[in-house]
């Protein structure tokens, strides 16, 4: 859809935060990565502004810049993140999709109105020889989609003129789009036979809240080989209603249940970005005082704007987003305006609510972002410190499976690669990830596996496999000295995801010669630990409403 020519900014806007917003977009628009040089393209913005946007970015944690490239980093996801937060439809209707998805062995997704699009804000895919692409804060033409005959239907007499002057009624899917809409407003729900792409056939039903408006739209997408439009409809559609009449109930729940309007106290930033709450200040003035003038002192602060919505605060007073962000009212007011004109923040009664389009500020390319592509960068930060190899592993049977690694350039090194398997039992990142688990499971595992003397140094007995692995599981580490390989040390810690479970193990291995048992706990370990924090905090913002691969 070809987009209706930009109206002139206010004079109020706040032009670094426009063009801040542009970066961001086109960065997104190029699958999360570009070089400095693209960019300057793609915005038509001078090098030297699109260098301090990026270096402002990358202070805020939004980007990482890799020589003459920037790529988006998963703290983005928090600018996304308050917008699902706020709106609640994934947190509430999530599970009930994910269930159904299950049951029917097909792909389920979530999509709200976006002016003449639709917006995903969930997706729940089976994996497939031939799988869908669709990401959460995707946006499709309303006319070749299943879901958007059910959000026409509440169109007024503008919105329709509007997306008549765009290429709706002029492209062959658009030129029974008004019929279809009639349609699905009789029906109560809606096809969609081929006209995303060939092969692809869906039905949607709208979820409705307790107002009786249109929430958002349920969607079944199935492909040819499974399904004809006719069929999926004749087989899934008493199913699929079902699950939006479950889903109504919770949005009826979610509403009683919910506290009375924010009155501002609430800090911003949840997701615990750096910019957030009463810190800005402080934050803002230690970054201007390291990157001179090279840090946008407006751009963060109207980025951090997005970031006093959330769970509990969908619509916000402007003294309520300054009191969260720690800005003065004129500074918030300013941001306001601009991101409203930009299309990210609509108003009504003098209260501000997030738009479905912040979405669209990095979520498609990083809703696809795996622990591997989270952890590395971080890895690469520790090897750089510690001069020695680190590993991330995940459990696999009774095994565990290296998913990512980042090596040191030595004569002597440890030499693994990505896929490597070991018994967990003998390796640091197995015993950290073996005492993440129940006691019970833990037991389980110790009884059924064959303790093999890997070296003379590995523990077989299943009665002190027990006791080291309580002592892991209490003091956070696995230290292994010689169990798995002769002269083979390694230290682990756990990566745990924003519920306390162990997910993947951290490690660092070296010859013995490198450093004793002593100067491993002393040199070593705390730098792991705080790498794996860092790991956790990306995982958390970006697996919070996305779930995260592990490669």
């Amino acid at each position: 859809m070809p987009a209706t020519p930009p109206a002139e900014p206010p004079a109020e806007a706040v032009g670094p935060l426009m063009r801040g917003i542009a970066v961001l977009r086109a960065i997104s628009d190029a699958g999360g990565r570009t070089s400095l040089s693209d960019l300057v393209r793609t915005t038509g913005l001078a090098r030297s502004t699109v260098d301090r946007v990026a270096a402002t970015l990358a202070r805020m944690g939004y980007v990482r810049l890799d020589g003459h490239e920037a790529g988006l980093a998963p703290r983005l996801m928090e600018l996304g993140n308050a917008y699902l937060a706020a709106v609640g439809l994934p947190g509430l209707l999530g599970p009930l999709a994910e269930r159904l998805a299950d049951e029917l062995d097909e792909s389920v997704s979530l999509a709200v109105p976006d002016r003449d699009g639709i917006r995903f804000v969930h997706q729940t895919t089976r994996r497939r020889a031939m799988s869908l692409t669709f990401r959460i804060g995707d946006l499709l033409p309303a006319e070749r989609t299943a879901p958007g005959p059910l959000f026409a239907s509440a169109w007024t007499d503008e919105e329709w003129a509007a997306w008549r002057r765009g290429t709706g009624s002029g492209t062959v899917s658009g030129a029974d789009f008004e019929e279809r809409t009639a349609r699905a407003a009789k029906d109560g729900w809606a096809l969609d036979d081929q006209r995303i792409e060939p092969g692809l056939v869906a039905l949607a039903v709208p979820v409705h809240d307790p107002q009786g408006r249109t929430a958002c739209a349920l969607s079944v997408v199935s492909h040819t080989s499974r399904h004809s439009a006719g069929s999926l409809r004749r087989a899934l559609l008493p199913r699929v209603r079902e699950t939006v009449a479950a889903m109504e109930r919770e949005l009826r729940t979610g509403a009683s249940a919910a506290a009375e309007p924010a009155d501002g106290t609430s800090a911003a930033g949840t997701d615990g970005g750096a910019t957030g709450g009463q810190g800005l200040a402080h934050w803002t003035a230690a970054s201007k005082q390291e990157l001179g003038a090279e840090f946008v002192e407006s751009l963060a602060r109207g980025l951090t704007v997005v970031t006093a919505f959330g769970e509990g605060r969908a619509e916000l007073g402007l003294t309520a987003i300054a009191e969260a962000t720690g800005l003065a009212r004129a500074t918030a007011r300013r941001a306001l305006i601009t991101l409203e004109h930009l299309g990210y923040v609509t108003s009504q009664d003098r209260t501000f609510r997030l738009t479905p389009r912040v979405l669209a500020l990095g979520c498609p390319p990083l809703s696809r972002t795996t622990l591997s592509d989270i952890a590395v960068p971080h890895m690469a930060e520790l090897v750089r410190h510690v001069h020695d190899s680190a590993s991330l592993a995940v459990l696999d049977g009774d095994d565990i499976r290296y998913t990512a690694r980042v090596a040191t350039e030595r004569i002597m090194s440890v030499n693994i690669t990505i896929g490597t398997r070991f018994p967990a039992y003998a390796a640091s990142m197995g015993r950290v990830l073996l005492a993440g688990l129940h006691a019970d499971e833990r037991t389980a595992r110790i009884d059924r596996t064959e303790l093999r003397a890997l070296t003379s140094r590995t523990v077989t007995d299943p009665t002190r496999l027990a006791a080291l692995l309580e002592r892991v599981r209490e003091e956070g580490y696995a230290l292994v000295d010689e169990e798995l390989e002769e002269g083979l040390r390694s230290l682990a810690v756990p990566v745990r995801d924003h519920t306390g479970r162990t997910v993947a193990a951290l490690n660092v291995a070296m010859h013995t010669t490198r450093r004793t048992l002593d100067e491993c706990l002393a040199d070593v370990l705390p730098q792991l630990r705080a790498t794996a924090v860092h790991i956790e905090s990306d995982l958390h913002i970006a697996g919070r409403f996305t779930c995260i691969a592990e490669v």
